[in-house]
């Protein structure tokens, strides 16, 4: 299960300030010092669970909890596993949490890279049962309640920081065969969530909950930053810069390939826009940034490059590479796309390029090649993810190609 970087938390109160006052209800438009006064630059970012939180993970035992995999798009080997989790919720109100749980990663699937890449996950929805309705709220002022996730708002001084047990829910997540990120969401209905640790929260019966998690998930998955005028002057982020535009260029570092380029909002084009923290972010606006917008190109790239570090852009392909006999059919198995654009598969025999007769080229049938009777043949197939949203050519080479190759014998 990924981590995330446990420094982040303190950094990642997307839920927190940066919806317009136009959408948050008027209790809970700041007034004030920023949270950040509190728990930004030189607070301690090395940990991601409150000191109260560690002292009582132990005393959470998981128990029992149905598990369902709501969508299962591969095998979980070579797919990313979003485990949804509910916090406060009784048996009675389980059907509560199936809704909003619903609501959270379908709401995320409508965000683009995430909709276009639906297919690189599995979900799954586990059914944790809380002795009582509900969980710490604001008025609880940081008091963890026993409930099975230990989830509560004012998390490090701050009161819509929602943050869970991180060891609890990890234990009723279980085990995944291949890379997973938990998803807990609290029974409650106030404004607030956290990203970019272990555990990625939102408040289940927040109005708000869709948009909040689709930008807590760009911290976890992405490594992004807030773009929020009050947020840290922390430029660790591949979305957040100390340079202008022209220095970016000349040290060809940060988003320098997307300088110019039209921002998928239509509010302009990706330069270097200078909040009041000092920092400079890609476009005016973005998810990052504003509740309900889109990412800007350099965090979908971001986002687009952490999904293959995580997973390749084959499935095992059918049959095993190696040496085969026969005719078979050679099936490489790239993984799909939401939309007209799929992954490129190439083929070779010897080197030669050929045709597969598949209209998405995703197998090819040895018995259409004019392969001599008892003479090999090495049949290539290369499958590569062209996505014009990736513009760091070195890394598709590195993670988002992947050839394979069979020995057929006539």
């Amino acid at each position: 299960m990924p981590s995330g970087n446990p420094g982040r938390l303190v950094r990642s109160l997307a839920a927190l300030v940066l919806v317009s006052t136009a959408v948050l209800p008027a209790a809970l438009e700041l007034a004030g010092p920023s949270p950040f006064g509190v728990i930004g630059p030189g607070a301690p970012a090395d940990r991601a669970v409150p000191p109260h939180t560690a002292q009582r993970a132990d005393a959470r035992i998981a128990g029992p909890a149905p598990t369902v995999d709501i969508r299962r798009t591969g095998d979980p080997a070579n797919r990313i596993t979003l485990v949804l989790l509910g916090d406060g919720y009784t048996a009675d109100e389980q059907d509560v949490f199936r809704a909003q749980a619903d609501r959270a990663w379908r709401s995320l699937m409508e965000i683009e890279p995430f909709r276009s890449y639906q297919g690189f996950f599995n979900i799954r929805r586990v059914e944790v049962i809380s002795p009582a309705s509900g969980i710490a709220e604001t008025e609880s002022r940081g008091r963890n309640p026993a409930t099975p996730l230990g989830m509560h708002f004012w998390c490090e001084g701050t009161a819509r920081l929602l943050c869970a047990d991180e060891a609890a829910t990890a234990r009723y997540a279980g085990d995944s065969a291949g890379p997973q990120y938990l998803i807990a969401l609290a029974n409650s209905s106030e404004y607030g969530g956290a990203g970019g640790t272990g555990v990625t929260t939102l408040a289940g019966g927040s109005p708000d909950a869709g948009r909040i998690i689709q930008h807590e998930i760009g911290h976890t998955v992405g490594d992004l930053g807030d773009e929020y005028d009050s947020a840290p002057d922390d430029a660790d982020y591949p979305n957040l810069a100390t340079l202008n535009a022209d220095d970016m260029r000349k040290k060809q570092t940060k988003w320098w390939r997307w300088l110019g380029a039209e921002s998928p909002d239509g509010g302009g084009t990706v330069g270097a826009y200078r909040s009041t923290n000092g920092l400079y972010r890609p476009t005016p606006d973005s998810v990052m940034r504003t509740l309900g917008s889109v990412y800007n190109l350099p965090s979908r790239e971001a986002i687009i490059e952490e999904l293959y570090r995580r997973v390749r852009p084959t499935d095992t392909p059918v049959p095993p590479p190696g040496e085969v006999s026969g005719r078979p059919k050679l099936d490489v198995r790239p993984l799909p796309l939401t939309g007209a654009r799929q992954l490129r598969v190439d083929w070779k025999v010897d080197g030669v390029p050929v045709e597969p007769q598949a209209v998405d080229r995703s197998w090819l049938d040895t018995a259409q090649l004019n392969l001599v009777p008892g003479r090999t043949a090495t049949v290539t197939a290369t499958v590569r993810d062209t996505t014009d949203w990736v513009r760091d050519e070195a890394f598709r080479d590195r993670y988002m190609t992947r050839s394979v190759s069979w020995t057929v014998t006539g």
